[in-house]
């Protein structure tokens, strides 16, 4: 079972730690980089379409910005809270690290079941918590993005109120915006795209076939469902189940996972597919041998306990902390190969940069141009964590990731000084 009691937070601490000990840092300045610079905790009072009032949490976290502006997305989910927003936005600061893109780390939620309430509502609701954050956020200070349950229609809401405020134009000021506003093409793309990158140079590394390799994908959203469709498009690989909240469909001959988007959308679940031979539960997929395996769902889906029968060679990452750290101990002692989400989901961010650098230009790319410069980093990014792995005597990929990270932020903080 997925554990809900571990804390992200001390998930991130931990990983941190464990990278460290390959490093030579002092306890004093560890400290510093396991802890977010600030936290803004606030309660949005807006007025409901049946004229009461509705009251809800909402946080951002900024957590290191010793490598550029803070950058991170906004949830909307029941189960944000001010730890799961710690986590997040550490872990951004490492992935932009990871991937060499000059960024911080933030990460933004509010404490809501955005289906519970109409687009109107859900407009005040984003437009309260732009007003809250405008004193934080900016071109050159944060600058948010679409994370859970939120798109480019909270991004566009998120810009306008912002912009009316400041009484100027800053398309910069959030990333993942519609093309007419600003946004980039390949931007809804990326996170399954650097998945799907991130599992081709895993299997070419580990001398594995990527044509008709049988495929997991848990988490049917934009990153799981686009990482499905790119792994059947682009490498020949049989996606043979997936799943999202309601349950996983299961074919052994391989789904179209094309079929299934379309029939998710018109449904609201991939629950009821009719080219599944069976349906499964959540942690069944979790557990299928395959040989690759995709958790693109939420925080916490593989705890020690199911990490013991997971079947699959390789795991990559679309969701963000995905894995318990008792899971990576046991997958770790097993063999199995897991590339961390701070390299596989970086897509999203990486391209957030790639919008941001044409809003602060006003010069656009093209879609190939977009997807040449993901492609570039994805693999100078797995080629240094791979190098860092086989000559460190780190104990997996993970963890060479994170000291790749954590010595280029430091490296940024120690040239940067430390003054009063």
């Amino acid at each position: 079972m997925a554990d809900d009691d571990v804390n992200p937070f001390e998930s991130l601490q931990e990983q941190i730690d464990d990278a460290a000990a390959y490093l030579d840092v002092g306890d004093d300045v560890l400290e510093r980089l396991k802890n977010p610079e600030r936290v803004l905790e606030t309660n949005l009072s807006v007025e409901l379409d049946d004229g009461d009032v509705g009251v809800f949490r909402a946080y951002r976290s900024q957590f290191n910005g010793d490598r550029g502006p803070y950058k991170g997305g906004i949830r909307y989910h029941p189960g944000v809270n001010r730890d799961e927003v710690k986590a997040l936005s550490g872990w951004m600061v490492y992935k932009c690290a990871t991937v060499d893109i000059p960024y911080g780390g933030g990460k933004g939620g509010i404490q809501i079941d955005p289906s519970a309430y109409s687009e109107t509502e859900l407009e005040r609701i984003t437009r309260s918590f732009a007003t809250e954050l405008r004193p934080l956020i900016g071109e050159d200070r944060d600058i948010p993005a679409p994370d859970v349950n939120t798109g480019q229609r909270e991004m566009n809401w998120i810009k306008d109120t912002y912009e009316t405020l400041e009484n100027t134009t800053a398309p910069g000021v959030v990333t993942g915006k519609t093309i007419e506003s600003g946004g980039s093409l390949g931007r809804v793309e990326a996170t399954g795209r650097s998945t799907m990158l991130t599992a081709r140079e895993a299997f070419d590394h580990l001398d594995k076939e990527m044509s008709d390799a049988s495929v997991a994908v848990q988490g049917y959203g934009n990153a799981g469902s686009i990482a499905a469709q790119l792994v059947h498009d682009d490498l020949d690989a049989s996606v043979v189940a997936v799943s999202d909240s309601s349950g996983a469909v299961y074919n052994p001959d391989g789904l179209d996972p094309h079929e299934v988007k379309r029939f998710k959308n018109e449904t609201g679940s991939v629950s009821g597919y009719d080219g599944a031979t069976e349906e499964l539960t959540n942690e069944e997929l979790l557990t299928l041998d395959v040989d690759l395996l995709i958790p693109a769902a939420l925080e916490n889906a593989i705890d020690g306990d199911l990490a013991a029968d997971v079947e699959a060679d390789v795991i990559v990452e679309a969701a963000n902390g995905p894995l318990t750290p008792e899971a990576d101990e046991v997958l770790t002692d097993r063999d199995v190969y897991v590339l961390p989400d701070i390299l596989a989901n970086a897509g999203g961010v990486t391209v957030s940069y790639f919008e941001w650098v044409q809003n602060r230009q006003r010069f656009y790319w093209t879609e190939e141009k977009v997807n040449e410069e993901l492609e570039r980093h994805i693999v100078e990014a797995f080629d240094e964590l791979v190098r860092t792995f086989e000559n460190e005597d780190v104990p997996n990929f993970r963890t060479a990731a994170y000291v790749v990270a954590i010595r280029r932020v430091l490296d940024a903080y120690e040239e940067g000084g430390s003054w009063p």
